[in-house]
């Protein structure tokens, strides 16, 4: 347990276990041992009841923490009451899943650092406790060995009690500054505040629109729909994704439209009630051409699409984004980010919470107007881009990249970012005119020079010359002249391929970028995994979705070896890890897929090459007239 206090100066430690009472640790005052569980319990819940949190913080500290709380106080019978006045926690099982449970306790708060981080749009490749603190913070836990930590946090509890009290401190001090570093507890208020919701919950984004919207829609004297019993047309046409030309480029840059679909909603007056006062002014039925809505007046009346129109002086929406927009550009001038993130999220969950059933205002005119309006910008984008010269080689909702052809490959950067700035001022002017000369509207679109790479891929579909979508990489550089490489959608990212194969494709795209041999740098890997030396480096980690009895058809190399891990750890009398899901680390071996943590099969190396490291190497060098036989065949062929 710690505890922290942001309105006075102190920071209290206590660690509660089980040993014998008399012994004392100088150096470790914390620590305090307990004869037996019941006085361990007992102790504790004194010890919460004085120091009275208003919130607690932990990592997994619902289904994992509290959850084991709550058993041993049922198994000893003692009353977990660790509400306020000493009241007992609420639990509630989910519905589809008997092991998760959601929990209030009286006049106390529970954040748990992982859904309150994917809540403020983090993304991690594990939210572990390990990996996000290393992300974050540059340090982790004191036990690195993930897969042998039982084994030494039950070593430590026989023979080192005061290094697994630090340990366990350690832990909660990681949370803690997680917590800080990324302002969750502000961003909990802030979204609270802004949305009407309890701090603790989490999505409500319908609930979050109805507190926004429903007292608007009252004051201006409409009563609100139920839910529809049969709504029609539901899955709106999604973000437009260009088609790509792949290719190796140099000076690509990147114009990203700000807030693509609430600028769309505050510029074409999106809006439930602005749709049925249009529909008013000029009755039109529904349909799903996908077709700009044709109307006879632009003066009272903007068009959507699939038949929807919308009045242009009768709405709320637009007007609740106008007010969310100016308090997210004040809250950046005052660096408060929590706030700015929270408004954030709240406007781009409109057009989410439009497009659902659940929503009692749900139209599918509401978000088909939205995404086929962003289809329209993005192409008219692309066609003002090139009239100027220039190639747009790729989009996708509301950014395209944009080759600056013609420039010289060693045009200073500084030169390059100034062409992308007047660029991007030349559309934001071209789209004011567009909106005030056909739709006599006011444009609140907003386009940015957000990325500069000084060179870029866009890969093909792997085993066709069709370009790919969604995947690419480059080397940027910034205002700055800091230079990173950035993967999008590649095997380097992704955290179903092996750390070897992410390590060896940022290498070999960094070579080719700087210009720099890499044929000897394939061969040599080649030759070390062979050699046996690259092991480490070839497990496969992937999360298993399902319990593994559902997987009766086909099943997957991961499960068959989590499959194979269940039966060793049966055969072993030690519980069970893979029945329901979680994390599976394996190894592919001469005899299929084993599991990292009891494999006997000599590892397949030749498997690894074809399908880890040879399809890296194609989807560049293709682009340079080379493969990787060519390069790794030592072997004359006969028609060379």
């Amino acid at each position: 347990v710690t505890c922290h206090s942001r309105q006075e100066d102190y920071y209290l430690q206590r660690v509660f276990m089980l040993g014998d009472p008399t012994i004392r640790d100088n150096n470790k005052p914390y620590l305090i041992f307990c004869d037996n569980e019941r006085q361990l319990l007992t102790l504790f819940l004194d010890y919460f009841s004085q120091i009275d949190p208003d919130i607690i913080i932990g990592w997994s500290v619902i289904n994992f923490d509290m959850r084991f709380l709550q058993r041993t106080a049922d198994k000893l019978k003692v009353p977990l009451t660790l509400g306020r006045a000493n009241t007992p926690l609420n639990w509630r099982q989910h519905r589809n899943d008997t092991e998760h449970y959601s929990l209030k306790i009286p006049g106390r708060l529970v954040l748990d650092g992982i859904d309150t981080l994917k809540s403020a749009t983090y993304n991690f490749e594990s939210f572990s406790l390990q990996y996000v603190s290393n992300a974050l913070l540059k340090r982790g836990k004191l036990i690195h060995d993930v897969d042998n930590r039982g084994a030494e946090i039950t070593r430590l509890f026989a023979e080192d009690k005061s290094s697994l009290a630090a340990y366990n401190l350690e832990d909660c001090q990681l949370v803690w500054e997680i917590f800080q570093h990324a302002q969750l507890i502000e961003f909990a208020i802030e979204r609270a505040r802004l949305t009407g919701l309890a701090m603790d919950r989490f999505g409500g984004s319908v609930a979050s629109f109805d507190n926004r919207y429903l007292p608007r829609l009252h004051r201006a004297g409409y009563i609100a729909p139920n839910l529809p019993e049969n709504p029609q047309g539901v899955g709106s046409p999604g973000g437009y994704v260009m088609d790509s030309y792949p290719g190796v480029y140099d000076h690509v840059i990147v114009l990203d439209f700000k807030s693509l679909y609430p600028s769309i909603i505050r510029t074409f007056k999106i809006d439930p009630i602005g749709l049925i006062e249009g529909l008013k002014l000029q009755p039109t039925a529904i349909c799903n051409d996908q077709k700009e809505t044709d109307i006879t007046s632009y003066k009272d009346l903007i068009p959507g699409f699939n038949g929807a129109i919308f009045a242009k002086h009768k709405h709320i929406l637009p007007n609740i984004i106008d007010e969310l927009w100016a308090a997210r550009d004040q809250a950046k001038k005052e660096n408060n980010t929590a706030l700015s993130q929270a408004i954030k999220i709240l406007m781009n969950s409109f057009y989410g919470v439009m497009g659902t059933p659940g929503c009692r205002f749900f139209d599918s005119r509401l978000p088909s107007s939205i995404t086929l309006r962003g289809h329209h910008i993005l192409t008219q984008s692309k066609n003002l881009i090139e009239n100027q010269g220039y190639k747009v080689i790729y989009g996708d909702t509301d950014s395209v990249f944009v080759w600056l052809k013609d420039i010289p490959k060693n045009m200073p950067h500084t030169e390059v970012d100034q062409i992308a700035e007047k660029l991007a001022t030349s559309l934001n002017q071209a789209w004011r005119d567009i909106l005030t000369r056909q739709y006599d509207t006011v444009s609140h679109l907003e386009i940015e020079f957000e990325t500069h790479f000084c060179r870029f891929i866009m890969p093909t579909v792997r085993g066709s010359e069709v370009g790919s979508k969604k995947r690419y990489a480059g080397l940027t550089i910034d205002r700055d002249g800091k230079e990173e490489l950035v993967f999008k959608g590649l095997e380097t990212v992704r955290t179903d391929w092996t750390q070897l194969a992410r390590h060896f494709q940022r290498e070999l795209y960094r070579k080719i970028f700087y210009g720099e041999p890499y044929e000897d740098y394939i061969r040599q890997l080649v030759t070390d995994i062979k050699a046996g030396i690259c092991d480490a480096e070839l497990v496969y980690r992937k999360r298993i979705r399902r319990p593994l009895n559902n997987y009766q058809k086909n099943v997957p190399p991961h499960v068959q070896a989590a499959r194979k891990a269940e039966s060793y750890l049966q055969q072993k009398g030690l519980p069970s890890r893979y029945k329901r899901g979680g994390w599976i680390q394996y190894v592919i071996t001469t005899k299929g897929p084993e599991p990292l943590e009891c494999y006997t099969s000599p590892l397949d190396y030749d498997t690894y090459i074809q399908r880890q490291i040879e399809p890296i190497v194609d989807g560049i060098l293709h682009f340079y007239q080379t493969s990787f036989k060519h390069i790794v065949d030592n072997q004359i062929r006969l028609f060379e």
